[in-house]
């Protein structure tokens, strides 16, 4: 059986591989990358890196040729990834590839704010289409990117949210590598659609509370408009898309789209997700 992986040298990508490579002999391992330089000592290895470009569509024509089963890292090109992934869902198609696991979001349904959601539903729907097996991994938002938020609320002592009463069952990077791992070398999970969160979900007041609880000083919590908390982070210095995109996540929570957390890691896995309050906790004390 052979593996690819997409985006292999990327954050998640270069994760997942590592665990997909105490799984299964790297001979029998494809990945798949803008940059192969960044993978040099896993080809040494024995894994077959092959470069291939989401956006240029040239390079998808051998991109999965002899792959069983593809770890389908969603692409970083919010607004036109999704024709581009499409387009690897064809070629894997093509290719024979029998099974595709695909990192996705929660909740990628019409009435969800995230920018990104329909980016990842349509890539849903097309892997469903596809004929493929298929399995969606629904990550939730990353943990150690709200490490900086709280650290900036503890020195400023205001924490300025959108995001309401609402959780957010955030998990670790390495948390969604050992599930995508899992997911795409173990057998059973054709057909799943598995959220990939933390142990809990926590509220922005929440948030504040831990932060006073680890630094002994009182964080103010501070509740605004999506419009108000777009002009906020763009006068902390976010380029407008990215105030844009923050803004439309805490619109999501307040919603009550990202307040799932389930067992999927530990079902998949086998342990406990690492919780935001520990990911916290520790970046505070260092």
């Amino acid at each position: 059986m052979t593996i690819a992986i997409t985006g292999a040298s990327g954050a998640l990508g270069r994760a997942s591989t590592a665990l997909v490579l105490q799984a299964v002999d790297p001979r029998e391992v494809v990945l798949t990358t803008r940059h192969p330089d960044a993978l040099a000592d896993l080809s040494a290895r024995g894994a077959d890196v092959r470069r291939v470009d989401f956006g240029d569509p040239r390079t998808l024509a051998s991109a999965f040729t002899g792959v069983d089963r593809l770890l389908l890292i969603s692409t970083d090109a919010i607004g036109s990834r999704l024709d581009q992934q499409r387009a690897a869902i064809l070629a894997a198609a093509a290719a024979g590839v029998r099974h595709v696991v695909y990192t996705s979001v929660p909740e990628p349904v019409p009435a969800n704010p995230a920018l990104v959601v329909a980016d990842h539903a349509g890539t849903e729907q097309a892997l469903r289409d596809s004929g493929m097996g298929w399995t969606v991994l629904r990550n939730n938002l990353y943990a150690h990117m709200q490490l900086p938020v709280i650290q900036q609320a503890v020195a400023s002592g205001r924490l300025v949210t959108n995001s309401g009463t609402g959780a957010i069952a955030h998990v670790t990077r390495e948390d969604c590598a050992a599930a995508a791992a899992a997911a795409v070398t173990q057998d059973g999970h054709e057909g799943h659609a598995y959220d990939i969160t933390g142990p809990e979900a926590l509220s922005a007041a929440d948030l504040v509370s831990l932060a006073g609880e680890i630094r002994g000083r009182d964080v103010e919590l501070v509740s605004v408009d999506d419009a108000t908390h777009t002009a906020h982070l763009r006068a902390a210095g976010l380029p407008e898309e990215a105030a844009e995109l923050v803004t439309s996540f805490g619109a999501a929570a307040r919603g009550g789209f990202l307040a799932n957390a389930s067992s999927a890691v530990a079902d998949l896995t086998g342990h406990t997700p690492t919780a935001l309050a520990d990911v916290i906790r520790a970046g505070l004390k260092t």
